[in-house]
């Protein structure tokens, strides 16, 4: 594998430096408001900004500048964008709900509950975290050219 065509694809260079600056910028802003630093952060799903939204904005803003608004990689990514940010404020936000309620019962009922027991609560976004992210998406991709 030739790994200098592959750091001179803009797309995936960019899309990855988008996703790379929200995951810091979540683990920060979690570090601030909870008072504590989990490294566990950096890879975590859900959280203000949102690393899926940043990652393909990212991408599809990259390749409109590479390949023009009426290009078929332009619209491949911009439409896997709509659809991963949708995703994210919809399914994956419910289901993050749906844990912590589930994580809530368990608790109630069964008293302490196993670490390996307890659901993931942080898996979608919010609408702001969506947006924020796609900003961040945005200008990663602006300036990175």
């Amino acid at each position: 594998m030739d790994l200098y065509a592959l750091l001179d694809n803009h797309l995936i260079v960019n899309s990855l430096a988008a996703w790379a600056a929200a995951q810091i910028i979540k683990t920060i802003l979690y570090a601030v408001m909870h008072k504590k630093l989990d490294f566990h952060r950096l890879f975590g799903d859900g959280g203000m900004p949102s690393g899926h939204s940043a990652t393909v904005t990212a991408m599809a803003v990259t390749a409109a500048l590479e390949y023009g608004l009426a290009s078929p990689v332009f619209a491949i990514a911009a439409i896997l964008a709509i659809i991963v940010m949708h995703d994210a404020m919809g399914v994956r936000l419910e289901a993050g709900k749906h844990a912590r309620v589930l994580n809530q019962l368990m608790a109630s009922f069964a008293g302490e509950v196993a670490p390996e027991d307890v659901l993931k609560e942080f898996l979608g976004h919010t609408p702001l975290q969506v947006g924020f992210g796609a900003l961040l998406g945005f200008c990663m991709a602006v300036l990175m050219g």
